[in-house]
């Protein structure tokens, strides 16, 4: 992983963790081209990897004889772990269980505002300064209300089940997930355009993937019903860009964007300045102290390795996957 990011989520009592488990090899390298690195490699059966890690590219494990197990401190491996490294018979362990978590926090937090109209109230109170006795600004409020989760994935999971102590009606479309597994999460089952008429809320959780990319299109948004919120935590792309831009300006819907496509968007788009569109910077994710979860789930699974156990999140060989 990078320098900084091994900084960040390698936190010192981690750190004397893994010594007590394995003998590290010395230093941190985002670059496996060099001496060092190759020395370490040479001599590796476990590697651990993070943000900023550099490809494991054919030339990479040749240089790894040894290698059977990579353990991810973060959530997605597409990135840096192509087939080769699952052909070759390599475990591969994940924290993006660990990483969903704030997802799904974030995620709750957000539908309940949404809920509550809480942006356009607090808009339209800085503008008005005063209300008279009893008046209230945007109406809104979470009894019985609808919330639509667009992907079982392991934050879509945890969002449910965060979900499932509020008075709301929860759906879930997923057409690789079993209707009765979607039921004892709690919710209901249904399909893609049924979930955007009847959301009030429309939270995404789809990992990014080729048959993703713009899977919520201008049919599915136009089936939103007027005042609805859209919520992305996902990835920007699986929102048709231009089409949730349309709707945003015009002001039928509302969003929660946390992520966008692109990202970020360009300083002159018309969705910086919207009072019914909130963007934040990437924050969903683990940050600040939410990153000790993450060093705890790596090393938990280095503990599980070193004993010779099976990984408690293994990742499955990429063409036989659907997580991102």
């Amino acid at each position: 992983m990078s320098p900084a990011s091994a900084a960040r989520v390698l936190d010192p009592a981690s750190l004397d963790r893994l010594r007590g488990l394995v003998t590290l090899a010395d230093g941190v390298h985002d670059d496996l081209s060099t001496p060092a690195a190759r020395a370490a490699l040479a001599r590796a059966e476990l590697v651990v990897t993070g943000w900023g890690a550099p490809v494991l590219t054919p030339e990479v494990l040749a240089a790894a004889p040894r290698l059977r197990a990579v353990v991810h401190a973060a959530g997605s491996v597409r990135h840096h772990l192509p087939p080769a490294v699952w052909d070759r018979g390599v475990a591969v362990s994940s924290a993006a269980a660990a990483n969903a978590v704030p997802v799904a926090e974030f995620t709750l937090a957000v539908v309940l505002l949404a809920g509550k109209r809480v942006l356009a109230s607090a808009a339209e109170y800085r503008a008005r300064r005063v209300l008279a006795a009893g008046e209230v600004c945007a109406s809104g409020g979470n009894h019985g209300a609808t919330v639509g989760v667009l992907s079982a994935s392991l934050v879509g999971r945890r969002v449910v089940e965060l979900l499932r102590p509020h008075d709301l009606t929860v759906l879930v479309h997923d057409p690789h997930v079993d209707p009765g597994e979607v039921r004892r999460l709690g919710a209901e089952p249904v399909g893609l355009l049924e979930l955007a008429e009847r959301s009030d809320v429309l939270t995404v959780h789809t990992p990014l993937l080729p048959e993703t990319r713009g899977l919520v299109d201008a049919g599915v948004l136009a089936r939103l019903r007027d005042g609805a919120t859209v919520v992305n935590t996902a990835r920007g792309a699986v929102i048709d860009a231009a089409a949730l831009t349309a709707e945003l300006v015009s002001g039928r819907l509302h969003a929660v964007l946390d992520v966008t496509d692109p990202e970020p968007l360009p300083p002159d788009s018309p969705l910086w300045d919207r009072p019914n569109v909130l963007l934040t910077p990437h924050v969903a994710g683990s940050a600040g102290n939410e990153l000790r979860r993450l060093a705890e789930a790596a090393v938990d699974e280095v503990e599980r390795f070193a004993a010779g156990r099976p990984f408690r999140h293994p990742v499955a060989h990429p063409e036989r996957s659907r997580t991102a």
